[in-house]
């Protein structure tokens, strides 16, 4: 059965919007009652932990997860891993058991979600510098994260008025959504945060002492690092929401919710609301970002080839080889079968 999408973004446009493919972390928590026939089982995780053999790791990883018939990818460096996985419960569970059996990820955490349709259509194992790329080095989250506050409590703290709440998200996720009174830092990618906070006039010294701030993110992982790299810079009272977004979603009811609109999730769900439900926002093929109300109207527009957000940021060759890949989607789709292309060559090693 043809699932609801094609995977039809061109390497060319892969290299040029996701060059470190770095902020891969989301998923939504298991809702077995709100999918019970789901197939796929998807699991989301990372874990800040010192991998001096983070790159001998990833062949028998990979080999590990093909033989299971497992989709999706991993992110390996030497701070840890950040992965986000779907294939049969059977076979997740059995990643899941395996690297929990190393001692390095013994108290590995996961978030699930369900699916019927397969969410990823390929396995990739990518080595890189930082799991989740901020560019600053020496910033530990194992040694220097903030606090973690529960769900059930975020709302009390961010309602202070001494407290200053931060969105560390790109910018293009907020658009879809935040929580109320959040200050959008306007970045393009996390590694933009750090010069946005030592300019940010809202995170200036009161009387002599540093403000308390908040920070959420989708699900966690970037939070890890702001909420270190705030304290570094002397914030003493700095605190990070637990589970991130999508725990807050999933359990604080919308008569309760101090969020308003959607939440990005990097997969083909491509936003959620309260509850975790999926829901109409549709996605640009190229670029990979949600797009904006009204988007598909502009004559910007073109299906797998272009948004008003994407348009003057690939070539006519890309744009071309982009409208044959979505030519050739659409005939895959007549033809009841999955358009995935050619497998390409691994980039694990690209910085």
């Amino acid at each position: 059965m043809v699932s609801f999408f094609c995977v039809l973004t061109l390497r060319l446009c892969l290299n040029v919007f996701y060059p470190n493919a770095s902020v891969y972390t989301t998923s939504a928590d298991h809702l077995p009652e709100l999918m019970p026939t789901s197939q796929f089982l998807t699991a989301a995780f990372y874990k800040f932990v010192d991998l001096p053999d983070f790159e001998q790791r990833r062949l028998p990883l990979l080999e590990l997860c093909e033989a299971r018939n497992v989709k999706g990818l991993i992110l390996l460096a030497r701070e840890g891993i950040n992965s986000t996985l779907a294939g049969a419960e059977s076979d997740i569970r059995a990643i899941l058991a395996h690297l929990r059996s190393d001692p390095a990820f013994a108290d590995l955490q996961h978030k699930e979600a369900w699916a019927n349709n397969p969410p990823f259509r390929r396995m990739k194992i990518r080595v890189k510098k930082e799991i989740v790329t901020m560019g600053v080095p020496g910033i530990s989250p194992t040694r220097m994260a903030g606090t973690y506050v529960k769900p059930q409590d975020w709302n009390a703290l961010i309602s202070d008025p001494d407290v200053v709440l931060i969105d560390t998200r790109n910018d293009y996720e907020v658009e879809l959504g935040t929580f109320k009174g959040a200050l959008d830092p306007n970045i393009g990618t996390f590694s933009e945060l750090p010069s946005w906070v030592d300019q940010a006039k809202a995170l200036e010294a009161r009387t002599g002492k540093k403000p308390k701030v908040a920070m959420f993110c989708t699900g966690g992982i970037r939070c890890e690092k702001s909420t270190a790299l705030m304290r570094s810079k002397g914030f003493d009272e700095v605190y990070h929401l637990e589970g991130g977004i999508l725990k807050y979603l999933e359990i604080v009811p919308p008569g309760q919710s101090l969020w308003e609109g959607e939440c990005f999730v990097f997969d083909e769900r491509v936003s959620v609301g309260h509850g975790l439900q999926q829901t109409s926002r549709p996605l640009c093929r190229c670029c990979r970002q949600p797009l904006p109300d009204g988007a598909t109207e502009s004559p910007l527009y073109e299906e797998g080839v272009s948004c008003p957000r994407c348009i003057n940021k690939t070539t006519e060759l890309q744009k071309s080889g982009a409208r044959e890949r979505q030519r050739q989607c659409e005939l895959a789709k007549k033809r009841d079968t999955a358009h995935v292309g050619a497998k390409m060559p691994d980039s694990s090693t690209r910085a």
